[in-house]
């Protein structure tokens, strides 16, 4: 029986963890020198801490954190790096809580800016920002920019959610044949009616892709001498003259 080859999965994401939409800061930044990372690590302590007064409530002081934060990570690091945009962020969402909204405007702008820059559109910290501007200007009275970019915001994610779920697809795909290599076939059978499921969600009946899990369950099958099963999957298939190929996971880095 002619195998499928085996695409695995290589993610190199960017992410940044959210409280309450207030950032702390990402682990990984654009490389510092020794010299450097003394002062990038208070940098981020005075991060958590304005993260900390936010949650208390106490905006005045946890502008204040912010602001001492930024200032280091602009001079370490400069002004379009994934940390500092965590602070342009926090700190146009505490001026927007205020109620200081043309200071929240060009602070969340920047922090958009270099998330779009650096990420893409298609992430979520990304999205975040499409949304952090959305809600600014409904605050603002300017109802047609935020409903544009809450627009935005949505097909953002569901554009990250089809991924997850193509992504996830593959996986299921690879995990059965390497179960099928190792004589596993009913654990096999599982994997491949998993990508099945998601796929015939995503892309139908006909698609190439879901003609390829259909397949594989359909030759697994006769190879289990399930000619019952075999036949019901078969059914399906269009393209019976063909082994078709699932492609690798690509990450998108528009």
């Amino acid at each position: 029986m002619k195998k499928i080859g085996i695409l695995f999965l290589l993610l190199g994401l960017f992410t940044a963890c959210s409280t309450t939409n207030i950032d702390t800061p990402s682990s990984s930044s654009a490389s510092v020198t020794t010299d450097n990372r003394k002062e990038l690590t208070e940098a981020n302590i005075l991060n958590n801490k304005g993260v900390n007064e936010y949650k208390r409530g106490d905006y005045k002081r946890a502008i204040y954190f912010f602001q001492k934060s930024l200032a280091i990570k602009e001079q370490v690091l400069g002004t379009e790096n994934l940390n500092t945009a965590t602070s342009y962020n926090n700190i146009g969402l505490i001026y927007k809580q205020n109620g200081d909204y043309e200071k929240a405007l060009a602070y969340i702008t920047k922090a958009l800016y270099i998330r779009k820059k650096s990420l893409g559109k298609r992430n979520s910290a990304t999205a975040e920002s499409f949304n952090n501007l959305g809600t600014l200007y409904a605050k603002m009275g300017e109802k047609e920019k935020a409903i544009a970019l809450t627009e935005q915001t949505i097909k953002i994610k569901e554009s990250i959610i089809k991924k997850e779920k193509i992504d996830t697809a593959i996986s299921y795909n690879n995990l059965a044949v390497l179960q099928e290599e190792m004589g596993h076939y009913e654990k096999a059978l599982k994997g491949y009616k998993k990508a099945l499921s998601i796929n015939k969600e995503l892309y139908g009946e006909v698609h190439d892709v879901t003609q390829s899990n259909y397949q594989n369950i359909t030759l697994l099958y006769f190879t289990m001498h399930e000619y019952d099963n075999a036949k019901e999957y078969g059914k399906h298939l269009i393209k019976k003259e063909e082994m078709i190929r699932l492609k690798s996971i690509e990450v998108n880095a528009e």
